[in-house]
């Protein structure tokens, strides 16, 4: 199992430097194999939205829709609030690591406030 944070994924439907790397890591698993954090889909959906416009946006939702999206729940809150205070994280990195963490899944990102955490890959 693998997670995209936002950054990625903005990356690959934007066509973003990043692109060719995150598409090698999303090509390699099947979409049910990515977990997506309820989170990602607000933050890639307002993004685009700006950037490309609400098709896209939408366009781009559908796409996450065919991974594992899961949603924040009290768990996930509380272990996010955890990796708040310990890492010095922002609600929505909290949020999307704490999602990625239980279910064993390598989070890929390039966001340097999460370049350092067990579990993340950083591009």
């Amino acid at each position: 199992m693998i997670s995209i944070d936002s950054y990625g994924w903005i990356e690959r439907f934007g066509g973003g430097p990043k692109q060719t790397q995150y598409n090698r890591v999303i090509d390699t698993v099947t979409p049910k194999e990515i977990v997506t954090s309820a989170v990602i889909l607000y933050e890639v959906y307002k993004k685009a939205k700006l950037a490309r416009g609400e098709r896209a946006a939408l366009e781009d939702i559908a796409a996450l829709g065919h991974t594992t999206v899961v949603p924040v729940d009290h768990e996930i809150a509380l272990t996010a609030a955890d990796y708040s205070q310990e890492h010095g994280l922002h609600f929505s990195d909290a949020l999307i690591y704490s999602t990625a963490r239980p279910q064993n899944a390598e989070l890929y990102t390039s966001d340097p406030a999460l370049r350092h955490l067990p579990g993340v890959w950083f591009l």
